[in-house]
């Protein structure tokens, strides 16, 4: 099949879906993909679907976290002990980045786990003082290579 008539197979709800379940943290596209394939999109489609929607909100991550953290305590001090351990989780990974950088974040990204990804990425880029133009391309590589793990496992390619 040629990928119009994929697209026209599968421009409904599955896409919206796999995409908005991708964009979620932790879940990310390591939930995308097997959702978005148990919806009935073709493998092809779950992936482009889960990338676009795990990649959307990253740079309003990287560019925002310090404000809305900042706003946050001031605002809500409630949330502190939230915010501070969100913060701590960043600066556990910190150290890999640094030592690496360009590669660090694509590891951390890349790495199809609980505590790494996407959202974990443009947080520890973000603290990191990070400038867009330098954590995105690493962040999307590391995207893309943890589409391409989980797709694998999802087919049943590899094994955990």
């Amino acid at each position: 099949m040629d990928l119009q008539g994929l697209l026209s197979q599968s421009l409904g709800g599955e896409l919206l879906f796999t995409m908005l379940v991708s964009m979620l943290p932790v879940v990310e596209l390591r939930g995308g993909i097997p959702l978005g394939m148990g919806a009935g999109l073709p493998l092809p489609l779950a992936v482009i679907a889960s990338v676009i929607g795990n990649m959307l909100p990253i740079p309003f991550l990287i560019l925002f976290t310090r404000r809305v953290f900042a706003w946050l305590r001031r605002h809500l001090p409630v949330l502190e002990r939230f915010i501070s351990k969100l913060e701590r989780k960043a600066d556990a990974k910190k150290e890999l980045v640094l030592q690496y950088q360009f590669w660090g974040l694509l590891i951390l990204v890349a790495i199809p786990l609980p505590g790494t990804g996407a959202w974990t990425g443009a947080l520890v880029a973000a603290l990191m003082d990070l400038r867009l133009k330098s954590a995105l391309p690493a962040i999307f590589t590391g995207v893309l290579v943890a589409a391409g793990i989980v797709s694998c496992i999802t087919m049943g390619l590899i094994s955990i």
